[in-house]
Protein backbone atom coordinates (compact mmCIF):
# COMPACT_ATOMS: atom_id res chain seq x y z
CA UNK A 1 0.00 0.00 0.00
CA UNK A 2 1.27 3.45 -0.83
CA UNK A 3 2.05 6.20 1.86
CA UNK A 4 -1.14 7.58 0.87
CA UNK A 5 -3.34 4.55 0.79
CA UNK A 6 -1.50 4.29 4.57
CA UNK A 7 -2.95 7.74 5.52
CA UNK A 8 -6.30 7.15 4.26
CA UNK A 9 -6.94 3.86 6.06
CA UNK A 10 -5.83 5.39 9.28
CA UNK A 11 -8.28 8.32 8.88
CA UNK A 12 -11.13 6.07 7.96
CA UNK A 13 -10.82 4.60 11.50
CA UNK A 14 -11.22 8.19 13.05
CA UNK A 15 -14.73 8.50 13.98
CA UNK A 16 -15.21 12.06 16.15
CA UNK A 17 -17.82 11.87 18.87
CA UNK A 18 -19.20 14.72 18.37
CA UNK A 19 -22.17 14.56 16.13
CA UNK A 20 -21.74 18.24 14.47
CA UNK A 21 -17.80 16.97 13.35
CA UNK A 22 -19.54 13.97 11.99
CA UNK A 23 -21.92 16.12 9.89
CA UNK A 24 -18.31 18.13 8.32
CA UNK A 25 -17.00 15.03 7.84
CA UNK A 26 -19.78 13.43 5.94
CA UNK A 27 -20.86 16.94 4.46
CA UNK A 28 -16.99 17.26 2.82
CA UNK A 29 -17.04 13.37 1.73
CA UNK A 30 -20.44 13.86 -0.33
CA UNK A 31 -18.97 17.57 -1.63
CA UNK A 32 -15.94 15.86 -3.23
CA UNK A 33 -17.64 12.07 -4.01
CA UNK A 34 -21.54 12.51 -3.55
CA UNK A 35 -24.32 13.07 -5.86
CA UNK A 36 -27.36 13.29 -5.86
CA UNK A 37 -29.82 11.48 -8.47
CA UNK A 38 -33.25 11.08 -9.77
CA UNK A 39 -34.55 7.60 -8.31
CA UNK A 40 -38.01 5.92 -9.26
CA UNK A 41 -40.29 9.06 -8.87
CA UNK A 42 -38.01 10.60 -5.90
CA UNK A 43 -34.17 10.83 -5.14
CA UNK A 44 -30.98 8.90 -3.40
CA UNK A 45 -28.18 10.14 -2.66
CA UNK A 46 -24.61 8.30 -4.04
CA UNK A 47 -21.18 8.64 -3.09
CA UNK A 48 -19.38 7.13 -5.73
CA UNK A 49 -15.56 6.04 -4.78
CA UNK A 50 -12.95 3.27 -6.09
CA UNK A 51 -10.79 3.68 -2.68
CA UNK A 52 -12.32 1.23 0.11
CA UNK A 53 -11.13 3.41 2.84
CA UNK A 54 -13.53 6.19 1.87
CA UNK A 55 -16.65 3.46 0.94
CA UNK A 56 -15.93 2.09 4.64
CA UNK A 57 -15.81 5.92 6.54
CA UNK A 58 -19.29 7.17 4.59
CA UNK A 59 -20.70 3.83 5.09
CA UNK A 60 -20.46 3.91 8.74
CA UNK A 61 -20.94 7.64 9.43
CA UNK A 62 -24.10 7.57 8.20
CA UNK A 63 -25.04 4.89 10.12
CA UNK A 64 -23.90 6.05 13.39
CA UNK A 65 -24.68 9.74 12.73
CA UNK A 66 -28.46 9.54 11.25
CA UNK A 67 -29.07 6.01 11.89
CA UNK A 68 -29.63 6.20 8.08
CA UNK A 69 -30.39 2.74 5.70
CA UNK A 70 -27.12 3.19 3.58
CA UNK A 71 -26.51 0.48 1.44
CA UNK A 72 -23.41 -0.81 -0.82
CA UNK A 73 -23.00 -1.98 -4.30
CA UNK A 74 -19.62 -3.10 -5.74
CA UNK A 75 -19.38 -2.20 -10.11
CA UNK A 76 -16.79 -2.71 -12.29
CA UNK A 77 -15.33 0.53 -13.98
CA UNK A 78 -16.03 0.36 -17.79
CA UNK A 79 -12.68 2.37 -18.17
CA UNK A 80 -9.98 0.62 -16.02
CA UNK A 81 -11.67 -2.91 -16.16
CA UNK A 82 -9.26 -4.03 -13.35
CA UNK A 83 -10.78 -1.58 -10.49
CA UNK A 84 -13.79 -1.40 -8.34
CA UNK A 85 -16.01 1.30 -7.69
CA UNK A 86 -17.96 1.42 -4.82
CA UNK A 87 -21.31 2.57 -4.76
CA UNK A 88 -22.87 3.69 -1.57
CA UNK A 89 -26.05 5.07 -1.35
CA UNK A 90 -29.27 6.27 0.29
CA UNK A 91 -33.05 5.71 -0.92
CA UNK A 92 -35.25 5.99 2.09
CA UNK A 93 -36.79 9.78 1.54
CA UNK A 94 -37.40 10.29 5.17
CA UNK A 95 -33.63 9.73 6.01
CA UNK A 96 -32.43 11.75 2.42
CA UNK A 97 -34.34 14.48 3.69
CA UNK A 98 -32.99 14.85 7.23
CA UNK A 99 -29.00 13.86 5.76
CA UNK A 100 -30.13 17.09 2.78
CA UNK A 101 -30.89 19.42 5.78
CA UNK A 102 -28.29 18.65 8.04
CA UNK A 103 -25.01 19.02 5.58
CA UNK A 104 -26.87 22.02 3.71
CA UNK A 105 -27.55 21.03 0.66
CA UNK A 106 -31.55 21.90 1.35
CA UNK A 107 -33.49 24.01 3.22
CA UNK A 108 -36.87 23.06 5.42
CA UNK A 109 -39.00 23.39 2.28
CA UNK A 110 -36.65 21.31 0.33
CA UNK A 111 -35.33 23.86 -2.01
CA UNK A 112 -31.51 23.42 -3.17
CA UNK A 113 -28.95 25.99 -1.22
CA UNK A 114 -25.77 24.19 -2.28
CA UNK A 115 -23.23 26.84 -3.72
CA UNK A 116 -20.54 26.29 -5.92
CA UNK A 117 -18.42 26.35 -2.61
CA UNK A 118 -17.41 23.15 -0.06
CA UNK A 119 -19.55 23.31 2.43
CA UNK A 120 -22.09 25.99 4.16
CA UNK A 121 -19.88 28.54 6.20
CA UNK A 122 -22.08 27.07 9.35
CA UNK A 123 -20.39 23.74 9.48
CA UNK A 124 -17.42 24.62 10.09
CA UNK A 125 -16.96 27.14 12.56
CA UNK A 126 -15.32 25.70 15.18
CA UNK A 127 -12.20 24.41 14.90
CA UNK A 128 -12.77 20.55 15.57
CA UNK A 129 -15.45 20.66 12.56
CA UNK A 130 -12.93 21.92 10.39
CA UNK A 131 -10.40 19.30 11.45
CA UNK A 132 -12.94 16.75 10.42
CA UNK A 133 -14.04 18.31 7.30
CA UNK A 134 -10.29 18.73 6.12
CA UNK A 135 -9.86 15.08 6.99
CA UNK A 136 -13.50 14.10 5.14
CA UNK A 137 -11.79 16.07 1.92
CA UNK A 138 -8.62 14.31 1.99
CA UNK A 139 -10.21 11.35 2.22
CA UNK A 140 -12.40 12.05 -0.90
CA UNK A 141 -10.24 13.64 -3.18
CA UNK A 142 -6.55 14.18 -1.53
CA UNK A 143 -2.99 12.19 -2.00
CA UNK A 144 0.37 12.59 -1.02
CA UNK A 145 4.05 11.42 -2.56
CA UNK A 146 5.72 8.62 -0.98
CA UNK A 147 8.22 11.14 1.92
CA UNK A 148 10.85 9.17 0.88
CA UNK A 149 10.65 10.61 -2.45
CA UNK A 150 9.76 14.52 -2.23
CA UNK A 151 6.86 16.20 -0.21
CA UNK A 152 3.65 16.78 -1.51
CA UNK A 153 0.11 16.90 -0.73
CA UNK A 154 -2.56 17.72 -2.72
CA UNK A 155 -6.28 18.01 -2.50
CA UNK A 156 -8.02 18.15 -5.93
CA UNK A 157 -11.28 20.39 -6.20
CA UNK A 158 -13.91 20.94 -9.33
CA UNK A 159 -13.65 24.47 -8.99
CA UNK A 160 -11.61 27.72 -7.64
CA UNK A 161 -14.89 28.82 -5.00
CA UNK A 162 -13.97 25.58 -3.88
CA UNK A 163 -10.76 25.36 -3.53
CA UNK A 164 -10.92 28.74 -2.17
CA UNK A 165 -12.77 27.76 0.76
CA UNK A 166 -10.70 24.74 1.28
CA UNK A 167 -8.01 26.84 1.20
CA UNK A 168 -9.28 28.97 4.44
CA UNK A 169 -10.24 26.61 6.41
CA UNK A 170 -6.77 24.85 6.19
CA UNK A 171 -4.92 28.10 6.27
CA UNK A 172 -7.05 28.48 9.88
CA UNK A 173 -4.39 26.27 11.40
CA UNK A 174 -1.82 28.67 10.50
CA UNK A 175 -0.42 26.29 7.21
CA UNK A 176 0.21 28.44 3.79
CA UNK A 177 -1.53 26.30 1.04
CA UNK A 178 -1.28 27.05 -2.22
CA UNK A 179 -3.87 26.61 -5.41
CA UNK A 180 -2.70 25.45 -8.53
CA UNK A 181 -4.96 25.39 -11.74
CA UNK A 182 -4.76 21.86 -13.77
CA UNK A 183 -6.34 21.45 -16.99
CA UNK A 184 -10.50 21.93 -15.40
CA UNK A 185 -9.90 21.23 -11.53
CA UNK A 186 -8.33 23.15 -9.01
CA UNK A 187 -5.37 21.60 -6.35
CA UNK A 188 -5.14 22.68 -3.12
CA UNK A 189 -1.49 22.30 -1.98
CA UNK A 190 1.33 21.54 0.27
CA UNK A 191 5.05 20.99 -0.34
CA UNK A 192 6.85 21.94 2.91
CA UNK A 193 7.69 18.36 4.75
CA UNK A 194 7.03 20.60 7.97
CA UNK A 195 3.58 21.95 6.71
CA UNK A 196 2.76 18.32 6.03
CA UNK A 197 3.49 17.18 9.22
CA UNK A 198 1.04 19.60 10.74
CA UNK A 199 -1.67 18.68 7.94
CA UNK A 200 -1.90 15.33 9.48
CA UNK A 201 -2.09 16.54 12.60
CA UNK A 202 -4.68 18.54 11.72
CA UNK A 203 -6.27 15.36 10.34
CA UNK A 204 -5.26 13.46 13.74
CA UNK A 205 -3.31 10.93 11.41
CA UNK A 206 -1.19 10.36 13.89
CA UNK A 207 0.89 6.88 12.73
CA UNK A 208 1.10 8.45 9.61
CA UNK A 209 2.76 12.05 11.48
CA UNK A 210 5.56 9.57 13.25
CA UNK A 211 6.43 7.76 10.12
CA UNK A 212 6.72 10.91 8.21
CA UNK A 213 8.93 12.85 10.86
CA UNK A 214 11.03 9.63 11.16
CA UNK A 215 11.51 9.65 7.39
CA UNK A 216 12.75 13.74 7.84
CA UNK A 217 15.22 13.20 10.31
CA UNK A 218 16.84 10.37 8.62
CA UNK A 219 16.93 12.69 5.41
CA UNK A 220 17.73 15.96 7.08
CA UNK A 221 21.37 13.61 8.91
CA UNK A 222 21.57 12.25 5.32
CA UNK A 223 21.95 15.52 4.04
CA UNK A 224 23.75 16.70 6.77
CA UNK A 225 26.58 14.00 6.47
CA UNK A 226 26.56 14.76 2.52
CA UNK A 227 26.94 18.03 3.11
CA UNK A 228 29.71 18.02 5.32
CA UNK A 229 31.02 15.34 3.12
CA UNK A 230 30.97 17.42 0.17
CA UNK A 231 32.55 20.52 2.01
CA UNK A 232 35.66 18.17 3.44
CA UNK A 233 36.10 17.86 -0.57
CA UNK A 234 36.13 20.62 -2.02
CA UNK A 235 38.33 21.74 0.58
CA UNK A 236 41.11 18.53 -0.54
CA UNK A 237 40.50 19.51 -3.47
CA UNK A 238 41.58 23.24 -2.91
CA UNK A 239 44.37 22.11 -0.75
CA UNK A 240 45.67 19.60 -3.65
CA UNK A 241 45.45 21.94 -6.70
CA UNK A 242 47.05 24.68 -4.28
CA UNK A 243 49.43 22.21 -3.55
CA UNK A 244 50.37 21.52 -7.02
CA UNK A 245 50.75 24.94 -8.34
CA UNK A 246 53.02 25.71 -5.37
CA UNK A 247 55.25 22.76 -6.28
CA UNK A 248 55.31 23.74 -10.33
CA UNK A 249 55.95 27.65 -9.45
CA UNK A 250 58.94 26.03 -7.15
CA UNK A 251 60.19 23.53 -9.74
CA UNK A 252 59.91 26.91 -12.61
CA UNK A 253 62.12 29.34 -10.01
CA UNK A 254 64.45 26.01 -9.34
CA UNK A 255 65.05 25.68 -12.93
CA UNK A 256 65.29 29.58 -14.35
CA UNK A 257 67.84 30.93 -11.51
CA UNK A 258 68.05 28.02 -9.00
CA UNK A 259 66.60 28.55 -5.50
CA UNK A 260 69.95 30.03 -3.48
CA UNK A 261 69.05 32.87 -5.30
CA UNK A 262 65.81 33.50 -3.11
CA UNK A 263 65.75 34.58 0.86
CA UNK A 264 66.60 31.79 2.86
CA UNK A 265 62.90 32.61 4.78
CA UNK A 266 61.79 32.04 0.91
CA UNK A 267 63.94 28.97 0.21
CA UNK A 268 63.77 27.15 3.40
CA UNK A 269 59.38 27.10 2.48
CA UNK A 270 60.28 26.08 -1.02
CA UNK A 271 62.20 23.08 -0.22
CA UNK A 272 59.87 22.26 2.64
CA UNK A 273 56.96 22.27 -0.38
CA UNK A 274 59.07 20.29 -2.32
CA UNK A 275 60.21 17.51 0.28
CA UNK A 276 56.43 17.23 1.65
CA UNK A 277 54.13 17.88 -1.15
CA UNK A 278 50.90 17.01 0.20
CA UNK A 279 51.33 18.46 3.59
CA UNK A 280 48.58 21.43 5.02
CA UNK A 281 50.02 24.81 5.23
CA UNK A 282 49.59 24.57 9.16
CA UNK A 283 51.78 21.69 8.71
CA UNK A 284 54.46 23.21 7.01
CA UNK A 285 54.74 25.71 9.62
CA UNK A 286 55.70 23.33 12.26
CA UNK A 287 58.40 21.91 10.43
CA UNK A 288 60.25 25.21 10.17
CA UNK A 289 63.05 26.71 12.37
CA UNK A 290 61.37 28.90 14.10
CA UNK A 291 57.53 27.22 13.84
CA UNK A 292 55.55 29.95 11.69
CA UNK A 293 51.75 29.88 11.49
CA UNK A 294 49.62 29.19 8.81
CA UNK A 295 49.06 32.71 7.55
CA UNK A 296 52.79 33.21 7.66
CA UNK A 297 53.14 29.95 5.37
CA UNK A 298 50.64 31.25 3.27
CA UNK A 299 52.13 34.76 2.83
CA UNK A 300 55.50 32.71 1.99
CA UNK A 301 53.89 30.73 -0.91
CA UNK A 302 52.51 33.32 -2.14
CA UNK A 303 55.32 35.44 -2.64
CA UNK A 304 56.95 32.45 -4.09
CA UNK A 305 53.89 32.42 -6.53
CA UNK A 306 54.83 35.99 -7.55
CA UNK A 307 58.63 35.82 -7.90
CA UNK A 308 57.65 32.92 -10.46
CA UNK A 309 54.82 34.76 -12.61
CA UNK A 310 57.28 37.15 -12.78
CA UNK A 311 60.29 35.13 -14.36
CA UNK A 312 57.63 33.90 -16.51
CA UNK A 313 56.44 37.48 -17.60
CA UNK A 314 59.84 38.27 -18.19
CA UNK A 315 60.84 35.12 -20.09
CA UNK A 316 58.07 35.88 -22.55
CA UNK A 317 58.86 39.44 -23.14
CA UNK A 318 62.26 38.53 -24.36
CA UNK A 319 60.55 36.17 -26.82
Amino acid sequence: MSFSGEVKEELSRQFHKSRHCQIAEIAAILSFAGKLEDFQGGKQLCVYTENISLARKIFSLMRKTFQAHVSIAVRQNIYLHKNRIFVIFLRNQEELRKVLLAVKWQNEQGENIRTRALANGLLVQKSCCRRAFIRGAFLSAGSMSDPEKSYHLEIVCSGEEAARQLQEIINSFEVDAKIVQRKKSHVVYLKEGAQIVDMLNIMEAHVALMRLENVRILKEMRNSVNRQVNCETANINKTVNAAVKQAEDINYIKSVKGLDSLPDNLKEIALLRLAYPQAALKELGTLLDPPVGKSGVNHRLRRLCEIAEDLREAKRGEA
